[in-house]
């Protein structure tokens, strides 16, 4: 049999060697590269706006965000007030050449104005110019039809842009718009 000496020799040295084997382990890994995730990019390297702010809780990006929305909802109201004073203007030159039976100096700037109001709709609903090219069918043949049949369409184009949330490209707001863009044009030339 084994001596008490050497028992506890060798009890020491298993002990050792299993502290040694755990203290390794832990040194190991705490040295070895862990996987991660991808290390967070620089914003200013790509460039996007979007990826610029990440934190998106931060006060500021609250702020510029209510800022953003509340920018969109003027320019939205805005695009509403053009097409009420579209509408509005189509009235006028409707009651009044309904009245007079001609054009005075006023309607011709009325004219003017209704015209630019209604391209600054289309274009903002997402149209452009290369858009007009829309042949206007049903052009009235008389002066009097013609008025009546552009405050008629100025006035739906009213209730077209109003129905339209503000995220929304409209075909049919460019559309109409193009519509009473070619009939403003035609009228135009008549009332000279």
């Amino acid at each position: 049999m084994l001596s008490l000496s050497y028992r506890r020799y060798i009890f020491r040295a298993l002990l050792l060697t299993a502290a040694l084997f755990v203290f390794a382990g832990a040194a190991s890994a705490q040295t070895a590269p862990q996987p991660s995730a991808s290390p967070p990019s620089d914003p200013t390297q790509n460039g996007s706006k979007d990826d610029k702010d990440v934190n998106f809780g931060s006060p500021e990006n609250e702020n510029r965000a209510k800022l953003e929305i509340k920018e969109e909802k003027k320019k939205y109201d805005e695009h509403v007030a053009r097409a009420r004073e579209v509408s509005d203007l189509a009235s006028q030159l409707s009651d009044h050449y309904e009245k007079q039976q001609s054009f005075v100096a006023d309607d011709a700037k009325r004219i003017e104005r209704m015209e630019k109001l209604t391209k600054k709709i289309r274009n903002d609903a997402g149209g452009s110019d290369s858009d007009a090219d829309a042949d206007i069918k049903d052009i009235p043949a008389d002066t009097k039809s013609l008025v009546k049949r552009v405050a008629e369409l100025a006035d739906e184009l009213h209730k077209l842009v109003e129905k339209t949330p503000r995220q929304v490209v409209s075909a049919a707001v460019i559309g109409q718009a193009n519509r009473l863009l070619g009939l403003v044009q035609h009228l135009r030339e008549v009332s000279r």
